[in-house]
């Protein structure tokens, strides 16, 4: 019984917020589990504000991110409606659940002290960039296949590490965390690890992210010695360039190779070709469809049909490697634009705060905005942007977070749940 009262006291709704948010920022390492956390964590809290023992919380930034969500999860099933395979896809809509629980987990979130969170954010992404990093040498020296992390895809992987690695660079020059010096190795390990999964355009959207991160906290050089700076800087690329020049090389190396392949001899059999590929047959069948769309599964049909009868290939995929083309030939342009929504909402909640705060953890949320719109805008051109289970979580998870710690507003629980709890602002972990 003591043991049991013993967990109790520990288990009161803010712990149990610091431990959710923890494993949910570990994704590169935890892979799939994080999906399974985020979802099982939404469906307790329907349960908790069904019965009153949460407080829900109506920010406006949350309901412009929310009606933007739900926009597009409607663009999705009035697809299929219009096309008559409302029954078909019924199953495909199962994913969207993810993206459905954005309010409800950020009422829940947003009982969280504001540094707390943002401290949690930082410090979990410098153990998932380490961790990541352990498991990418591991697999890509001694498994011999591309690093995947706990993802168990490369670019998948190299997506979610790529926001770790933005959270300790933001982390360390926002001052939320003082040792910057360890997140500056963590950031380095993260960056090596996203190397080693031979992701090309994540390494794109990685020097992106990092001259926006580099940008938004420029005020913050002034204090800091121009020779200090250099020298870090200096010794980061060496590493980097020491430890990637090979991948990279080979990385371009396949890619001119491919597109020799493609343009000489019209061969769409490779990595290049096929996305080229891919790409034709779904503008093709955004034209024939242009409002609406042909809903989820008469796109996966016309994929099959596309490569069999364009190119003589047996050959198909459950998206179009372009976020926003599979979300045309899916939804058509009704769908484009609500997906689109949701990253303008995010980005013009950032901005926002980023010209009228000067608030520490506020521009952190604000930064944790803008990077996940760049990670995911960029390395959706050719992959995913919305319509896999672990980036669909994270993506909800850095939108929950950042929407809070930038322009939210903090609730309390309410009921049985508010007793014990302890305010964390001046018992920072």
């Amino acid at each position: 019984m003591k043991s049991l009262s013993s967990l109790r006291r520990h288990l009161t709704p803010t712990q149990t917020n610091i431990y959710f948010s923890i494993v949910c920022f570990l994704s590169p390492v935890l892979g799939s589990a994080v999906s399974v956390a985020f979802n099982a964590g939404g469906a307790c809290s329907v349960l908790l504000v069904a019965l009153r023992r949460r407080q829900f919380n109506f920010d406006r930034p949350m309901l412009a991110m929310t009606a933007s969500i739900y926009a597009y999860c409607a663009a999705m099933v009035l697809a299929s409606t219009v096309d008559g395979a409302l029954g078909a896809d019924l199953k495909y809509f199962l994913p969207l659940i993810t993206l459905l629980f954005f309010p409800i987990s950020y009422s829940t979130w947003s009982s969280t002290d504001k540094v707390t969170l943002a401290r949690i954010a930082v410090l979990a992404s410098a153990a998932a960039c380490c961790g990541a990093l352990a498991i990418a040498i591991v697999q890509y020296h001694w498994i011999g296949t591309r690093a995947e992390g706990g993802a168990g895809n490369a670019i998948v992987f190299a997506t979610v590490t790529c926001l770790a690695v933005m959270m300790c660079l933001a982390g360390a020059l926002s001052g939320i965390v003082k040792d910057w010096k360890l997140l500056a190795v963590a950031a380095l390990a993260g960056a090596v690890a996203i190397i080693y999964s031979e992701s090309r355009m994540i390494w794109v959207a990685m020097l992106i992210a990092i001259i926006a991160i580099l940008l938004i906290n420029r005020h913050r050089f002034m204090a800091v010695s121009l020779t200090r700076l250099a020298i870090v800087t200096g010794a980061a690329c060496l590493v980097v360039a020491a430890l990637g020049f090979p991948i990279i090389a080979g990385r371009a190396d396949f890619l001119f190779s491919d597109w020799d392949a493609l343009t000489a001899r019209g061969d769409y059999n490779t990595a290049l070709g096929l996305r080229v590929a891919m790409w034709e047959i779904g503008l093709g069948a955004f034209r024939e469809m242009p409002i609406f769309g042909h809903g989820i599964s008469a796109s996966r049909t016309l994929m099959k049909q596309g490569f069999h009868d364009q190119f003589g290939m047996a050959a198909g995929f459950n998206h179009y490697h372009s976020g926003f083309l599979t979300a045309l030939v899916q939804a058509g342009a009704v769908g484009a634009l609500a997906l689109a929504a949701i990253f303008v909402v995010a980005t013009r909640n950032a901005t926002k705060v980023l010209r009228l705060s000067g608030e520490p953890v506020e521009r952190f949320g604000a930064t944790m905005l803008i990077v996940t719109v760049i990670t995911y805008l960029i390395g959706g051109m050719t992959g995913i942007i919305i319509g896999h289970d672990i980036l669909d979580s994270v993506l909800m998870v850095f939108m929950i977070s950042g929407t809070y710690l930038a322009c939210g507003r903090t609730v309390s629980p309410m009921g049985k749940c508010a007793l014990g709890v302890v305010p964390l602002a001046s018992h920072p972990p």
